[in-house]
């Protein structure tokens, strides 16, 4: 495996780390600054939109080799977490996971574009897959793990933890990352002219809405699997190296199944699978077991769309708009995360139980599989061709 890969994969971890931990230590941040649970779910939906507003500094980033924006963006990411990590009010805290939310897209949009630059021929899926490996990782264990450091020591400390792997991140990638030519400049309109299509707009209609299904449940992961599972609190950072073992398992099968038959039937493929998990959440998620092992199928689901829809964001935006193209799956993500995070909350605001917020995210992610799959019989030859010189 390439060290320039590893190293990109190490912003991924603190990318990812910071995006989803948040979901462990929920219950613990919403005691030590005051507010509920529901209202918790705000701090989820800052970053965000955090995320969906910093794509713009692509806009302006264009003509910057991907190294340097790369390693630009992981020091935002380490401003964002230190106002985290000394925040002593809700407010502040809001801050802090909107800055640290600005990078993240910008991130795998560039990250995504250096992967397959990289990656040997024939190997794109894969190498994309590798990247994003990092933050697949940051959930089996570097989640589990600042959920332990909240409940031993504070809330504080995951945002101490991840200033410090974002500070070291862009050490490691100015190190091992070889300088890579900026993309062909486009103009400042040139960039936008592959939204023109419609097959752009179905993968990010897809993207959004099949991440707000599955955020409806997955933000408040940490209390359903006290309420619906019977699990201690104790237990939760454990649970969630399974949940990040899924989302590995899922990352991996994603990226192989995009070189072996094409990111559009992968990501249909997952979405499909997120969508009946969901479906099942509602029907049998009593208990343990079935909690343990729904929360791992839904994990699979979630990220085996991951590195195929990176791709396919990639492919549609060339001619200038690559980088552009793949900050849009990270902003259509996260706003899916936003959405889904208050739909889950209105849910549980009308008193009803956990497993209510999984059914409600059904109707989301069955539209996006159809999306996908009208995407991948219509469109996706077409961009494929193009973006290999072919067509």
């Amino acid at each position: 495996m390439k060290k320039s890969l590893i190293a990109l994969a190490m912003g991924a971890f603190v990318l990812g780390f910071v995006e989803f931990v948040m979901m462990g230590i929920l219950p613990v941040v919403a005691d030590g600054v005051g507010v509920s649970v529901a209202w918790a779910g705000n701090f989820i939906t800052a970053y965000a939109v955090g995320v969906c507003v910093g794509a713009v500094m692509l806009v302006v980033g264009r003509r910057v080799p991907p190294r340097r924006l790369i390693i630009f963006f992981m020091a935002i990411c380490a401003a964002g977490n230190a106002i985290s990590a000394l925040s002593a009010d809700p407010t502040m805290l809001l801050v802090g996971r909107f800055v640290a939310g600005l990078p993240h897209g910008a991130f795998f949009g560039t990250a995504t574009l250096a992967s397959k630059m990289l990656a040997d021929p024939g190997r794109e899926g894969q190498a994309v897959a590798t990247m994003v490996l990092g933050q697949t990782v940051a959930n089996m264990v570097g989640v589990p793990a600042g959920t332990l450091l909240a409940n031993a020591f504070s809330w504080h400390a995951p945002f101490v933890f991840a200033t410090v792997w974002a500070v070291a991140a862009a050490l490691l990638i100015w190190k091992f990352v070889p300088a890579l030519d900026a993309i062909p400049d486009a103009g400042l309109a040139g960039q936008f002219s592959f939204l023109k299509a419609p097959g752009p707009w179905l993968i990010l209609a897809a993207v959004l809405l099949g991440n707000t299904g599955i955020f409806c449940w997955w933000s408040y992961v940490s209390p359903w699997l006290q309420h619906m599972g019977g699990f201690a609190e104790a237990a939760v950072p454990m649970l969630l190296v399974l949940a990040g073992a899924g989302m590995v398992v899922g990352s991996t099968l994603g990226g192989r199944t995009a070189d072996l038959k094409s990111p559009g039937i992968a990501a249909a493929a997952g979405q499909t699978l997120g969508a009946v998990a969901l479906l099942l959440i509602f029907l049998i998620g009593r208990g343990p077991v079935p909690c343990a092992a729904l929360m791992f199928l839904v994990s699979v689901g979630l990220f085996f769309v991951s590195s195929p829809q990176q791709i396919l964001m990639v492919e549609v935006g060339q001619g200038g708009g690559e980088l552009l193209g793949g900050a849009c799956v990270q902003m259509a993500f996260n706003g899916g995360n936003a959405i889904g995070a208050q739909v889950g909350q209105m849910v549980l605001n009308t008193g009803a139980a956990y497993n209510w917020i999984g059914l409600a995210g059904v109707p989301f992610s069955i539209v996006a599989v159809v999306l996908l799959i009208v995407f991948a019989r219509r469109f996706e030859r077409r961009y494929h061709l193009q973006a290999t010189g072919r067509a």
